[in-house]
């Protein structure tokens, strides 16, 4: 039997904010979601993206981590973490840790943690949550290299 594909939003019930699996973070003014499957390296990615964005002398926050609540404003994607996390990172081999943190952020990408290899040159691809549509690059699960190559790519390209 093939397994149920990932899926990281689940649905809002009886007025609750939606919960999505993800990870997000606030790097300049982009928000950036990271999604993918239980131990793909969303933390992993997170951290990293805050360290190096830091030390070259920048802004950059963590949202939440593994867990955050959508929702939409103005046409844009808002999320939050649950005040449970707030400001909390698992940082792997160590456990829930607290870092410095923004209590919220529109979103402007998704980068999506994927087993296996992606396309050299992807197509242009989108999410809908919420019925907000984000730009989507896939990224080898656990490759902070490649990741951290196309936030570069995109701080540059947009002047960041």
């Amino acid at each position: 039997m093939k397994p149920a594909p990932f899926n990281p939003v689940q649905a809002a019930q009886g007025g609750q904010p939606r919960n999505l699996h993800a990870t997000a973070v606030l790097i300049g003014d982009r928000g950036i979601l990271i999604m993918g499957p239980s131990g793909a390296g969303k933390t992993t990615l997170a951290l990293a993206l805050l360290d190096h964005f830091t030390g070259l002398g920048g802004f950059a926050r963590l949202v939440s981590d593994d867990q955050i609540f959508v929702s939409v404003a103005g046409g844009r994607l808002v999320c939050n973490a649950p005040a449970s996390i707030e400001g909390l990172a698992e940082v792997p081999g160590i456990g829930p840790q607290a870092i410095d943190f923004e209590r919220s952020a529109v979103i402007d990408l998704c980068l999506e943690l994927i087993e296996g290899e992606t396309e050299r040159f992807q197509e242009q691809a989108s999410l809908t949550i919420e019925s907000v549509s984000i730009p989507k690059i896939s990224v080898p699960s656990r490759n902070v290299r490649a990741a951290l190559q196309i936030v570069l790519s995109m701080a540059n390209r947009n002047g960041a």
